[in-house]
């Protein structure tokens, strides 16, 4: 399993207004995070790499294959799958009808494998696979919402606000389940409002700043980074004790 992902000098317009300047970035194996406030551009930016959005300018790759010029369900084909943020599930279908939806890029002979997977890694899901998504709590839906997009097989996971909505004690399981797999060789982009909870799983992470890249490098050091803390993070710095620290641009948001 690869699933390097190469985003190069990507621009996105919605009519006349650009929502993307030029964002460049990569991800391999691992996590890898993109934080930013509303409107930053990170649901743009994971809608184009998965081509529900067309860029207007830039490239994206996929294990060295360009994809941005692909129909979306030929991209989900070489192994790129996003799990939407509000989980967008069919709420009058069961589980495993859900599921069953995630898997239409599967050969019938590996539906058996793919849906043994998930259950496994989804356990309280097995029991319920008969149950209509829309009568589920907040927390199993956003498991259904994973476990459908893991029956594609992916090789790369945009994931978009797993977080959103759902109680602390649940986002803490949701956490470990993208950190496991990652463990599992898995290549995920993370977009997150919760930046602690981002910057906690990642091993590299990007901050979105009105639709360009402001930040970007290994985790553990924007965590301590003052603009990262002060914005996002809830704390509070004094800037003229840290005269090295980069200020990232300012929102308009």
């Amino acid at each position: 399993m690869s699933g390097e992902l190469s985003v190069e000098d990507v621009r996105v317009r919605y009519g006349v207004l650009e929502a993307l300047h030029g964002v460049s970035l990569t991800a391999k194996a691992g996590i890898t995070a993109v934080i930013g406030a509303n409107g930053a551009g990170k649901t743009s930016l994971l809608r184009t790499i998965s081509g529900l959005l067309r860029a207007s300018g830039g490239k994206i790759f996929l294990d060295g294959e360009r994809i941005d010029r692909l129909a979306s369900h030929k991209i989900v084909s070489l192994g790129l799958v996003q799990v939407p943020e509000g989980r967008e599930l069919f709420p009058e279908m069961t589980v495993r009808e859900n599921l069953e939806v995630g898997a239409t890029t599967l050969r019938r002979a590996d539906f058996g494998t793919s849906l043994e997977r998930v259950m496994t890694l989804f356990p309280s899901l097995a029991d319920k696979s008969r149950q209509r998504t829309g009568t589920m709590s907040g927390g199993e839906q956003q498991m259904v919402a994973i476990a459908r997009g893991l029956m594609a097989r992916p090789k790369l996971l945009l994931m978009d606000e797993p977080s959103l909505g759902l109680a602390p004690v649940v986002v803490g399981r949701i956490a470990e389940t993208i950190r496991d797999l990652a463990a599992d060789g898995l290549s995920i982009v993370l977009v997150e409002q919760n930046a602690r909870m981002a910057l906690e799983l990642a091993t590299h992470a990007y901050v979105l700043v009105s639709g360009e890249v402001g930040l970007q490098g290994p985790a553990t050091e924007l965590v301590g980074h003052p603009d990262v803390i002060e914005r996002y993070l809830g704390g509070r710095v004094n800037k003229a004790s840290d005269p090295g620290g980069r200020r990232a641009p300012q929102s308009a948001d």
